[in-house]
């Protein structure tokens, strides 16, 4: 029984080659498409992104609450 079709976008993009090798290997050792680990790293980085900015708005907030 196929898998469910998911809700997606298509996108094209331009990798330098020593990227896409890379990657390739990447794929080839972990046994993933290129589709799920270019999904699960661009959700690691953003995930990433957005605590390290909540930890800068949660350390600023200190700091501003100390100086009053």
């Amino acid at each position: 029984m196929p898998r469910p079709k998911k809700d997606n976008h298509s996108m094209t993009i331009r990798l330098a080659t020593p990227i896409f090798d890379r990657l390739t290997e990447f794929c080839d050792h972990s046994g993933q498409s290129k589709t799920i680990a270019i999904e699960r790293a661009l959700t690691m980085y953003m995930n990433d992104y957005y605590e390290k900015q909540q930890l800068i708005a949660d350390a600023e907030s200190k700091v501003n609450t100390a100086a009053k």
